[in-house]
């Protein structure tokens, strides 16, 4: 892969281009239904609803690495999400963030943004990678930080 926009993703309706996010701030987060942070939902879908009239695309990774917190089918995932936490922004099939079987965006994004200590490694549920509206990695956080923190970084980009 040469630059963002020539990713794809395994989305449950078929592959999401990225090509289309041109122009656009993306949040991409790996995402977990059975983990401490998944409250981070509600977050994350209160930042989809202020700034996707803005050009914000919020992309959710399903991913079942770490403590199996992921067990269900893509289509439970939707179910819990939507009834759960009102989820309506985009989630891709369930994938692997780490390993060999490491999903194409993941590999792109962790090449491009090393974390703490120059690790590459996903180190749990709700790590999160902001890109601006060139296609490039501007930031990069733990499962710690909520999506309300992330807000201000949102609106300077948007």
């Amino acid at each position: 892969m040469s630059t963002f926009y020539d990713l794809k993703a395994d989305a449950p309706t078929g592959q999401y281009d990225f090509a289309t996010l041109k122009g656009k701030v993306v949040l991409i987060v790996n995402v977990a239904s059975q983990c401490g942070f998944t409250p981070q939902y509600k977050g994350l879908q209160a930042l989809h609803d202020k700034y996707k009239d803005k050009g914000l695309v919020i992309l959710g990774f399903p991913c079942n690495q770490f403590g199996g917190q992921e067990p269900g089918t893509d289509a439970d995932i939707s179910e819990f999400c939507q009834l759960n936490h009102g989820v309506t922004f985009p989630l891709m099939k369930k994938s692997d963030v780490n390993g060999d079987n490491t999903n194409p965006v993941y590999q792109y994004l962790k090449n491009e943004k090393a974390g703490l200590l120059g690790l590459t490694r996903i180190k749990w549920n709700f790590e999160k990678f902001l890109v601006d509206k060139e296609g490039k990695i501007v930031n990069r956080w733990a499962s710690t930080t909520t999506p309300e923190f992330i807000d201000g970084e949102i609106a300077k980009l948007i």
